[in-house]
């Protein structure tokens, strides 16, 4: 048997960068304990020496998980957010409301949903079908399987209201954009309607939004919700005016428009080994639908193959991010 390494002496290159972290205020309201904030946003942030590109990446997590996901690989290399500061990017990493390091209290947000089981982590993100193909994840995928315990013990219950918990994240990160200024939102999983919430509210202050493997396709039912609005679960701007969730189901085209998505860059980037790759063009044809200008990026059209859902934390991250770094910087040239 082998002896652990201690992660710091791991062959983690040196990074030179400026680093903080603060919060994003929730609400004040009243409770039973007292006057208190419900839905805080916690967020670390990193830039390096010299900033090249002209907006900062928001980097907004899936469902049940926190943004250390952003941080490190499971197997302990540098994550995403360091490729993105190596390139020059400002990074802001966000703990979403009732996730991670933003503090959650059902009685003031409202009740939590069933915890993370490893059954339904391993079926998401190291399936034992498909694992000839699933290259990227080559650990185990079994419960005492060091990388499978590590991705566990970060994943956490979400608010039992998806709509509610959508509604939080939104309204947070509008006023982290509010405060940092014009961005760029990388979304990954349950965090991709979160992005299309933002957009809807403050399209100035999105560049463009980058989405890794985003919840889909439209009105589709999963164990934590449903997509009753489309591509989220809680009401976005149509020009329909929609009342209801049936209105929109019915709606014809025209009135699925969303004012805030016209001509707005959108990248969808999925992995070759998936199961979200499956619905990926519906998702970016509803998107088109809303306006925006999308287009579906699967990994394996730059050579990168074997990829799953957690593809931002997979053996090949470093090599992963790359065509969504490329998309940003060239994003970044058109707009900046």
């Amino acid at each position: 048997m082998s002896t652990p390494r201690a992660p710091h002496l791991a062959e983690v290159p040196l990074v030179t960068s400026r680093r903080g972290q603060f919060w994003i205020p929730g609400d004040v309201v009243s409770s039973s304990f007292g006057t208190v904030q419900r839905g805080p946003m916690y967020v670390s942030w990193e830039a390096p020496e010299v900033i090249t590109q002209p907006h900062p990446v928001v980097m907004v997590h899936g469902g049940g998980g926190q943004g250390s996901e952003w941080l490190s690989t499971v197997d302990g290399k540098p994550g995403w957010a360091t490729h993105f500061v190596s390139a020059g990017f400002a990074t802001y990493v966000v703990d979403r409301p009732g996730h991670g390091r933003s503090p959650y209290h059902p009685d003031v947000i409202g009740p939590m949903g069933s915890p993370f089981p490893y059954e339904f982590a391993g079926s998401l993100f190291a399936p034992l079908a498909g694992a000839a193909e699933h290259t990227q994840w080559p650990f185990g995928r079994h419960v005492g399987a060091p990388e499978l315990d590590h991705l566990l013990a970060g994943l956490g219950p979400l608010p039992a209201d998806l709509a509610e918990s959508q509604r939080l994240d939104a309204a947070r990160l509008v006023s982290l954009i509010e405060l940092v200024g014009p961005a760029v939102l990388l979304t990954h999983s349950a965090g991709g309607p979160a992005g299309w919430l933002v957009l809807d509210q403050i399209p100035d202050g999105v560049v463009g939004i980058a989405t890794v493997e985003p919840i889909g396709p439209p009105f589709a039912s999963f164990p934590i919700g449903s997509l009753d609005w489309g591509l989220t679960t809680a009401p976005i701007g149509y020009a329909g005016n929609f009342d209801t969730p049936t209105q929109v189901r019915q709606a014809d085209v025209a009135d699925l428009k969303v004012a805030s998505f016209a001509g707005k860059p959108v990248a969808l980037f999925t992995g070759s080994a998936s199961a979200f790759r499956d619905f990926a063009p519906a998702t970016v044809d509803f998107l088109n639908t809303m306006g925006a200008d999308a287009t579906w990026i699967p990994l394996e059209q730059y050579g990168i193959t074997g990829n799953g859902h957690g593809l931002i934390f997979e053996a090949n991250a470093h090599e992963a991010v790359k065509p969504v770094i490329d998309w940003i910087t060239k994003l970044d040239v058109r707009t900046g």
